[in-house]
């Protein structure tokens, strides 16, 4: 055995059981395996391809060049907890105050304090599927049991079976965890459906967490449905977003929770004890945003609108390709017939075609078998990355 392998051994055999468990992410994989190579067209991350908008840029530079640079609540500042609030009264029509809103480093921080805030080893967490991995991860890592449920793919959209999520709520479960806009999917829950989750866990006593990260990123629509709307006063309701998305901002690690004022008090004590605060002049980049941002959503939904019907009409005419165009986020998630290993297809993708999608199993089981796109690119990238894709198809 090699010095380097009883070395590995040695810090394993030191580390906690929840990192022992731990699993790596399956995209990264694939990302690690290709980066580096000539001519790759990268399509693997959830990430478009455009810069953060001039203003929000701006704002920020001024915030460091007018000497912010220190400590800041652990909340978040004034400033950016008020604009949150503004921002989903305008859009959303909620009516919550500063005390509601937690600045976050990023939709992710945002998912782990809850996690540290919500689960108790041997909680269950119901969540629904295929789902972007960091979600059912970082619940396990604080001791929770996820519960997944599929989504299917019926008549031409991807759907929810209600009954089977209601269902799948036990009496150890903590919470219901449902990102909607979907990741990898593009599934979007409808009101009615929102609805009547929202009243159930209300009436079972558990929490319902929704990522709402890609919630402005719908097709034909402002916004998807809200929890936070159709559970107005509710006790129960916590709402992840993040700017990374609808603001191209993903590098700048911004983000925020809604959810009760006393669950917001313990999370800003959370907050000290994982980042101690977020940097103010970040927090000042995002305040533009949300106060003048609706102009550049505006036009990154067109993009994007445009975007899903060039891949839907090159992957409708692919061999052996499956795909159901999304209602919301910017993915396309199709399956390829005979496809029974998604991380090596990937691998082979990328060898072969020069061309990063993220494999299917990394979203869960019940996405075996398929692969992602994210089309958050130009249109002459897309149809040279459409052009490799079908070739290696073929």
């Amino acid at each position: 055995m090699s010095n380097r392998i009883m070395a590995d051994h040695a810090i394993s055999e030191r580390l906690s059981e929840r990192v022992a468990r731990m699993r790596p992410s399956l995209i990264r994989e694939v990302v690690e395996f290709g980066t580096g190579r000539e001519g790759l067209i990268a399509l693997w991350f959830g990430e478009g391809c455009w810069p953060t908008p001039t203003p929000i840029v701006e704002r920020a530079r001024q915030a460091l060049a007018d000497g912010d640079h220190f400590y800041r609540p652990n909340a978040g500042t004034a400033a950016y907890r008020e604009a949150v609030a503004n921002y989903h009264q305008r859009v959303y029509g909620t009516t919550f105050a500063a005390a509601n809103v937690l600045a976050t480093g990023s939709g992710m921080q945002a998912l782990a304090l809850i996690a540290q805030a919500l689960v108790t080893p041997g909680d269950e967490v119901v969540i629904v599927e295929p789902v972007w991995p960091n979600l059912p991860e970082t619940m396990k890592l604080t001791g929770a049991t996820p519960v997944l449920v599929g989504l299917d793919a019926k008549d031409g959209r991807w759907r929810l079976d209600l009954d089977r999520l209601i269902d799948a709520i036990g009496p150890k479960t903590k919470a219901v965890l449902v990102n909607t806009p979907n990741n990898p999917t593009g599934w979007t829950m409808a009101a009615n459906e929102l609805a009547a989750l929202v009243a159930e866990c209300g009436r079972r006593g558990v929490w319902l967490v929704t990522d709402d990260v890609y919630s402005r990123l719908t097709y034909g629509h402002d916004h998807a449905p809200l929890a936070l709307e159709l559970g107005a006063g509710a006790d129960h309701l916590i709402s992840v977003n993040s700017f990374s998305k609808a603001w191209c901002m993903t590098g700048w690690r911004l983000g925020w929770i809604l959810a009760p004022a006393s669950l917001i008090t313990k999370l800003e004590s959370l907050t000290e004890y994982n980042i101690s605060c977020l940097p103010g002049f970040t927090q000042s980049g995002g305040v533009v945003a949300l106060d003048e941002g609706e102009v550049f959503i505006v036009e990154l939904k067109s993009r994007l609108a445009a975007a899903r019907d060039l891949v839907a009409e090159r992957l409708k005419g692919m061999p052996r390709v499956r795909f159901v165009p999304p209602d919301g986020a910017f993915y396309a998630f199709f399956s390829v017939d005979g496809m029974a290993d998604s991380l090596e297809a990937a691998r082979q993708l990328v060898r072969e075609s020069g061309v990063g999608l993220a494999p299917g199993r990394a979203f869960g089981r019940s996405g075996e078998g398929f692969l992602r796109l994210c089309f958050a690119q130009e249109p002459e990238t897309l149809r040279e990355a459409l052009d490799r894709l079908e070739g290696f198809l073929a």
